[in-house]
């Protein structure tokens, strides 16, 4: 995006009379003498910047306005009217000549002009390179600046690390100045703790030996009061065995006495419930007498009934009817 010219061809122009009024060449101005009062330098600094190029072009539309008009001015005076018939020609060739000398040296200034321009073009290219490097360079140097403000920060932390590293080194060999004389100290003391222990291994050696030989006389006596205890207990486990294997063969009679008595039982109920059908078979055959019934029978029929109501009874039948 161009960037906006900070002189206008308006303003450029009020420069331009204004450097040729204060040098009192206004009215009728010659090319030499207004590039001599009239550079792009000068209109620049009057106007306080701007593009040069831009100036350039608005200096140039001036001259050819200014010097056209003079030069039109001069081409055509009031001669005195005795000679203007003789000095017309005269006049005019000497204007003519004026005009070519005017449009040679015109032409030169346009081609100067025209090298100027290109130069000012090649040498706004090489400000707008230069002015990129030169950004390049500024990012550089602040991206240097960042660094080196970064590597001066790490170099501070890393001194105040050394220092804390450099006092702590010197409260480690302190240390270890003090761990070396403990160390001497304890190892004074283990040289003392090991003659001391030695010593009384020497001595516990000593009643070790004693004490083992009174322990192995003890053992030799232990050993002969087990082997006794122990043929006494091998004695008493072959009769506990025996009573076992008699006790085992009680066992199984008792259980094939159960199994008998059991089987007595169901035989008794057996028989009992069909003397009850029986009995009951034979009440219904009989009428019921008037008189009074059969003393006791009633009891009788009672105690069976409760008999058979009895725990022992229960658990005879719950043994019969097992498998």
């Amino acid at each position: 995006m161009p960037r906006p010219a900070l002189a206008t061809p308006s303003e450029v122009r009020s420069a331009v009379l204004a450097l040729l009024v204060e040098a009192g060449t206004a009215e009728s101005p010659s090319a030499q003498s207004f590039r001599r009062v009239v550079s792009v330098r000068k209109v620049r600094a009057r106007l306080g910047g701007g593009n040069p190029a831009t100036i350039g072009h608005a200096i140039n539309a001036v001259e050819a306005e200014l010097v056209r008009q003079g030069l039109d001015a001069v081409a055509t005076p009031e001669l005195p009217a005795d000679i203007a018939a003789l000095m017309t020609q005269l006049w005019q060739a000497a204007i003519g000549v004026q005009l070519d000398e005017v449009v040679r040296l015109k032409t030169e200034a346009q081609s100067v002009a025209d090298g100027a321009r290109e130069a000012l073009a090649e040498a706004q290219l090489r400000a707008e390179v230069l002015k990129q490097e030169l950004a390049e360079l500024r990012a550089a140097i602040s991206d240097r600046d960042s660094r080196l403000a970064q590597a001066l920060t790490d170099g501070a932390a890393l001194t105040e690390q050394l220092a804390a590293v450099r006092r702590e080194l010197q409260l480690a060999r302190e240390r270890e100045a003090q761990w070396q004389a403990e160390r001497a100290g304890i190892q004074r003391a283990q040289v003392d703790a090991i003659a001391a222990a030695q010593e009384r291994y020497e001595g516990l050696s000593k009643q070790l030996m004693q004490e083992t030989a009174q322990q192995r006389q003890a053992a030799q006596a232990e050993v002969a009061r087990m082997a006794s205890q122990q043929k006494f207990a091998d004695k008493r486990e072959a009769g506990q065995q025996a009573r076992l294997e008699q006790l085992e063969a009680d066992l199984v009679e008792a259980r094939a006495q159960r199994e008998q008595a059991a089987g007595e039982v169901s035989a008794l109920r057996y028989v009992n419930t069909s003397m009850r059908a029986q009995i009951d078979e034979i009440m219904r055959a009989v009428p019921a007498p008037k008189a009074s019934p059969v003393p006791g029978l009633a009891r009788s029929r009672k105690r069976q009934a409760k008999a058979s109501k009895t725990p022992a009874a229960a658990r005879n039948a719950s043994k019969s009817t097992a498998p």
